[in-house]
């Protein structure tokens, strides 16, 4: 059977003057952009660029949301009521929306980005406030392959897409090493290069349909080429998820 996987990574993080990421040589190597909102990084101008070298390169774009945390780029779990979480959701769809529009493109998914991504799958009434704004956005959902939370989206009729990271730790029960951690970040392009072929040819569940790759990790896009490389050797197809 043909094994076909989505590259993704997370991209539009600079803020003014102040840039992170390689996103002019990380953007060409993916199928998929998860560009951030305004929430946890970015600014209008650096994102409305993002969607536009995205949409130049023919990658998918979607809406990369989290707390109102600047300071601490979204890494910081932040106890908000649900209400304004959802508020807050939607209005970063909205905002990306708009510049994504801009530059000929749509948004395609929603991914929540740091704490708030792992909050969802410990903190129900969280998951739920994501989840109506992906409801009321009409969009899929990416997340933690056989996380708490994906089984939660696909439970209230929404398209949930499993992802796993070529450039993370995984501990034995299939979570995330923390960043907190030795071992929570992989930065040798040969070590994520081999997670990657084996996140996407594993027969076992849960099935990644995505990988994830941080834009913020200096050489991630090496880090991609290498990926793209190794999974090409595996008979691996690279291609946005439907």
């Amino acid at each position: 059977m043909a094994r076909i996987v989505d590259l993704n990574a997370d991209v539009g993080e600079s803020f003014g003057r102040w840039r992170l990421g390689e996103d002019d040589a990380l953007l060409p190597l993916l199928t998929s952009a998860n560009v951030a909102c305004g929430f946890h990084a970015g600014d209008p101008l650096i994102l409305r660029r993002t969607c536009e070298l995205a949409a130049a390169h023919g990658v998918r774009i979607g809406a990369q949301v989290g707390y109102r945390d600047l300071a601490g780029f979204g890494r910081r779990f932040i106890d908000v009521e649900p209400a304004e979480l959802a508020a807050d959701v939607l209005y970063q769809v909205g905002a990306l929306r708009a510049l994504a529009e801009a530059a000929g493109a749509q948004v395609a998914y929603l991914k929540p980005h740091g704490a708030l991504y792992h909050a969802v799958s410990s903190h129900p009434a969280q998951a739920e406030a994501v989840i109506e704004a992906a409801r009321l956005s009409e969009l899929p959902v990416l997340g933690l392959a056989g996380s708490p939370f994906l089984a939660a989206v696909r439970a209230a009729g929404l398209e949930a897409v499993g992802e796993g990271f070529a450039d993370r730790g995984y501990r034995p029960d299939g979570t995330l090493v923390p960043r907190s951690e030795p071992g929570a970040l992989l930065t040798e392009t040969g070590a994520v290069a081999q997670q990657a072929v084996a996140l996407a040819t594993r027969d076992r569940e849960p099935a990644a349909r995505s990988l994830c790759l941080h834009g913020d990790t200096p050489g991630a896009a090496a880090s991609a080429a290498a990926v793209r490389e190794a999974l090409a050797r595996a008979g691996v197809t690279v291609r946005a998820f439907a």
